[in-house]
């Protein structure tokens, strides 16, 4: 990925136009074009993520070998210019291309025009506009979504039914990014052509070659996601929302761990499962996610997006142990060693108001492939959580929420060391939603271990089963405002037709215990 640096040279009125990226273009001149057929297209949509004060990612895939040109604005008719750059789309990471956009103004709406040219004879075809905002200065705003599970269970685009309209609604809320708490993919699942309902209608997928198996091979892989950029509402919403990306499993298989996920291709010089090694090149080719974290294969990272807010995107991945595995000492991991410490460390570090931990599975709902196996002290993966929450308590680091998704229902819990077998902690608050756009399940069952009490909780009914469609409303994500005088955080937990189910007040705390101001049903 190419990094591309913004002139930092500006007035109030108009920024000087230039670019001090190496790979900085001189024009954007356009030869004439016979025919619209030989010009090269953006296939699918655009993105940007990983959004922080002065930087961004953006992103884009070509229909063939070409090369991308970006300019970059503070006005949405481009008439000044604080920076260009180019990257080449090649076949080795399927014609995608990443620029990292850097000393970006803080606070500021930034317009991004993308098109591509074709390398060999310099025709140029379209171009599209994406936009997204910098992050704020002390004193303004901040306002963000969650979710996670797109495209599971079998559950594709049908057309007639709005395509994903999840990415609708939340593009409504004008969020200022988006948290993927993971399952961008259901690689392990097919989309078929057709499914039928339990009232007896008939949902009509639409469908690929490569969303007709399962994904084996890395052109399946990434298959999983240019499935998703079919859809309008999708593309819509990532030209004008930045996204924060994680995975959970279903970016490789189900619940998988790095030692017992394989199939017959075998494994790399390294060990790795060549299944997971092709399912993590896919995700960095399709994710908008900066450069360092891309060079060393790597989903965990901080994002800082201004004096109110660091986020902690996490990697319950990775690093954890099978799930089978449960050990002489009964003791497992979640976070890996290197994770955990990165973790403690930045955290004591932070000195935003608040810190966000992006996880991509909840730490309290009991589940054999998450942390939680049942009530009683930590055991296995929650001796991590453990030395996590003591750590946080001792280094008195204040006013963190944990964000996820993974259970394909909406739920919020306050963990509580008073009704703790393990009480070594300060309270704080989860949140659970999704799905975006998969199956609907029924809520479950919470493990004592940390004292998880469940404040709201909406998903499918007894009588309603599992597995419930999406046309069905019951697809969820979360909305989070902070106020920028009071640094107050409101988090409300919606649905697909943008209803306000359920929301809470906290207060920032300059001592370690969390203060509900009122919760609202």
């Amino acid at each position: 990925m190419a990094t591309l640096r913004a002139a930092r040279a500006w007035t109030r009125r108009q920024f000087l136009v230039r670019s001090t990226s190496t790979l900085a273009i001189a024009s954007l001149a356009k030869p004439s074009i016979s025919r619209a057929a030989d010009r090269p297209r953006i296939a699918g949509g655009i993105q940007s993520g990983d959004v922080s004060d002065g930087s961004a990612v953006i992103w884009a895939r070509a229909d063939r070998p070409a090369r991308m040109q970006a300019e970059v604005s503070t006005v949405e008719s481009f008439r000044t210019i604080i920076a260009s750059a180019s990257r080449d789309a090649l076949p080795d990471a399927d014609f995608t291309a990443k620029l990292q956009l850097d000393d970006l103004p803080p606070g500021q709406d930034i317009f991004y025009r993308l098109r591509f040219d074709d390398i060999a004879t310099g025709i140029t075809g379209e171009s599209r506009v994406g936009h997204f905002r910098t992050a704020p200065l002390a004193g303004r705003s901040i306002s963000f979504v969650w979710s996670g599970d797109v495209a599971g269970q079998g559950w594709g685009i049908d057309i007639s039914r709005g395509g994903y309209r999840s990415y609708r609604t939340m593009l409504a809320n004008r969020p200022d990014f988006f948290i993927h708490s993971g399952d961008h993919i259901y690689a392990d699942c097919t989309i078929p052509s057709e499914q039928t309902l339990p009232n007896g209608e008939t949902w009509r997928n639409l469908v690929t070659e490569e969303k007709s198996e399962v994904a084996h091979t890395l052109a399946q892989f990434r298959g999983n996601y240019k499935y998703n950029h079919l859809d309008e509402n999708f593309r819509a919403f990532h030209a004008e929302v930045p996204m924060f990306a994680q995975w959970d499993d279903h970016e490789v298989t189900n619940d998988w761990s790095p030692a017992g996920s394989y199939d017959e291709a075998g494994y790399e010089d390294d060990g790795t499962p060549r299944l997971v090694a092709r399912a993590r090149r896919a995700f960095f080719d399709f994710m908008p996610i900066r450069d360092i974290s891309a060079r060393q294969g790597r989903v965990y990272r901080k994002i800082a997006y201004g004096p109110l807010l660091d986020v902690f995107m996490i990697d319950m991945r990775s690093y954890r142990d099978a799930t089978w595995n449960k050990g002489d000492d009964h003791r497992g991991w979640i976070f890996g060693a290197e994770q955990l410490a990165w973790l403690k460390r930045e955290l004591a570090a932070s000195r935003a108001t608040w810190k966000v931990i992006a996880a991509d599975l909840p730490i309290g709902l009991i589940s054999l492939d998450a942390v939680a196996l049942g009530d009683g002290p930590p055991d296995r993966r929650e001796h991590e959580i453990a030395d996590l929450l003591t750590s946080i308590k001792r280094a008195g680091v204040r006013n963190i929420v944990w964000l996820t998704a993974d259970m394909h229902y909406t739920a919020a819990h306050y963990y509580d060391p008073n009704k703790a077998q393990f009480q070594e902690f300060e309270p704080f608050w989860e949140f659970v939603s999704g799905p975006l756009h998969a199956g609907t399940w029924g809520p479950g069952e919470l493990d004592n271990t940390f004292g998880p009490v469940a404040m709201y909780r909406n998903g499918c009914s007894e009588a309603q089963g599992e597995n419930l469609a999406p046309c069905f409303g019951l697809q969820f994500f979360g909305r989070v405002d902070i106020d920028g005088v009071s640094g107050v955080m409101t988090v409300t937990l919606k649905d697909v037709d943008n209803r306000d189910l359920w929301s809470v007040d906290i207060l920032p705390q300059p001592q370690a215990r969390p203060a509900v101001v009122a919760q609202h049903s």
